[in-house]
């Protein structure tokens, strides 16, 4: 009998040690699977830096292409080491008052366990969204922007501008207290570049040629085409690529959990709603721009595309796939009528359509959160679904509250560089090119494929 007692008592504490040591190594997978999702999600939305790029490029005119391409480069080196300095501590330190963190200046690094990983894992995602906000400024300044001035500005946005908001919504502070839904970042990062590159496009002044006053004084809008649209579309469909990375790896885990919206489980949803809006973005851009200017615009089409990302980044986490269509559809015609608002009644000059895409659409996909969404576990719901109009105010509080902080920071921070080094190059060197006034290199050398104009 005591050897029996003896026999089970001996498999017992073996059964226990091997359960421990199976939980532990659960645990352990499970930590790893995230870190890996996460790095993967990373190298997704870093790879679109590219896309910006070559969007850019394309949907300008080719003395302008070495230029373009150093500042998408540029942008994110000089964000990533600024971002690490500054902008990680306002963004992700502790919370003064939910308004801003407090270790920042050099502190980043100590703001997490660096030996768990926590932090490397962590920061790698969020420098590669700071480099986003910043590089969407580019397209809306091309052609006539010192790059020096460039530089500064992209410093300034990714250590102080977008962090500070950022933290009000996903470093703790007081919208994410209210309530303020924005999942991957279409307020967060879209309309705080977007509304950047507004205030920079208007403090530039148009482009030579642009709009051209006849003498009884109508305005005349010329357009300066672009001179790669292959370009433009490959960027398109690098960014269309990396978006999987930018909305899917917000869910931050790729293990199931118990974290809601949140979880590792959400992943295929949320890639789903995210191929099905940016697919009726560039639908519903395709169909009306074709009968609004009676032929298939393809540059219109792809800026549909973007759009329907953009918009649905804030509520794709939380709308059914019909919901994302519908989404997608209204954001790919909202982004022509904005550029033709923009460009004809404003007149403001944006070369590749940056505020319609990413300000406009980035507006509509926050307060689509308070009109779709249907995630009641979470506390998510729209007035479709029952949740009358509460979540589509908070959306509208935050959509106004960055807004002005972005619009505001951006316009004086421009406004103090025209002024101390100057923001626009001479009349002679937009004439000439930034490629060669700027860099003496000619992206297309040997080849006369372009005129001043």
């Amino acid at each position: 009998m005591r050897k029996k007692l003896l026999i089970v008592a001996v498999l017992l504490g073996v059964g226990g040690v091997a359960a421990l040591f199976a939980q532990e190594t659960l645990e352990t997978l499970g930590f790893s699977l995230d870190v890996v999702w996460l790095f993967i999600g990373s190298i997704l939305v870093f790879i679109m830096q590219a896309g910006f790029a070559l969007v850019e490029t394309g949907l300008t005119r080719a003395k302008n292409a070495t230029n373009i391409t150093m500042k998408n480069v540029m942008d994110f080196c000089f964000g990533a080491i600024v971002y690490w300095a500054v902008g990680w501590g306002f963004m992700y330190g502790t919370s003064a008052g939910g308004l801003i963190g407090t270790d920042q200046f050099f502190n980043g690094p100590m703001l997490l366990d660096m030996e768990s990983g926590n932090f490397y894992k962590s920061w790698f995602f969020q420098v590669v969204f700071a480099a986003t906000a910043a590089t969407i400024v580019s397209g809306a300044m091309a052609e006539r922007t010192k790059f020096k001035s460039y530089l500064i500005y992209t410093c300034f946005i990714s250590a102080f501008i977008y962090p500070i908001s950022g933290h009000w919504v996903w470093g703790g502070g007081w919208l994410a207290n209210l309530g303020f839904h924005d999942f991957a970042g279409s307020t967060v990062v879209h309309s705080v570049g977007g509304w950047a590159a507004l205030m920079g496009a208007a403090v530039l002044g148009p482009r030579i040629g642009k709009y051209v006053k006849g003498a009884d004084g109508t305005v005349t809008v010329k357009a300066f085409p672009g001179h790669n649209i292959p370009y433009a579309a490959l960027g398109v469909l690098l960014l269309f690529f990396g978006w999987f990375g930018f909305n899917g790896a917000s869910t931050g885990i790729a293990t199931i959990g118990e974290g809601g919206i949140w979880s590792g489980l959400n992943i295929a949803r949320v890639a789903v709603t995210t191929c099905l809006a940016a697919s009726a973005g560039a639908v519903g851009a395709l169909v009306f721009s074709w009968i609004w200017f009676k032929k298939p615009d393809c540059s219109m089409t792809l800026n549909g595309l973007l759009a329907g990302l953009v918009a649905i980044t804030a509520p794709c986490a939380v709308v059914s796939p019909g919901a994302s269509i519908i989404i997608g559809l209204i954001g790919g015609v909202l982004v022509v009528l904005a550029v033709e608002f923009i460009d004809k009644v404003l007149k403001i000059d944006d070369p590749v359509g940056a505020a319609s895409v990413h300000l406009v659409c980035g507006i509509f996909g926050t307060l689509a959160v308070g009109i779709w969404a249907n995630a009641p576990d979470d506390g998510v719901v729209g007035i479709l679904h029952g949740g009358g109009f509460a979540q589509l105010g908070i959306q509208a509080v935050g959509v106004v509250s960055v807004g002005a902080w972005a619009a505001i920071t951006s316009l004086i921070l421009f406004l103090a560089i025209k002024a101390v080094v100057g923001l626009r190059v001479s009349p002679k060197e937009e004439m000439v090119g930034l490629d060669l006034s700027e860099h003496k290199s000619e992206a297309y050398t040997g080849f006369q494929i372009f005129s001043n104009m």
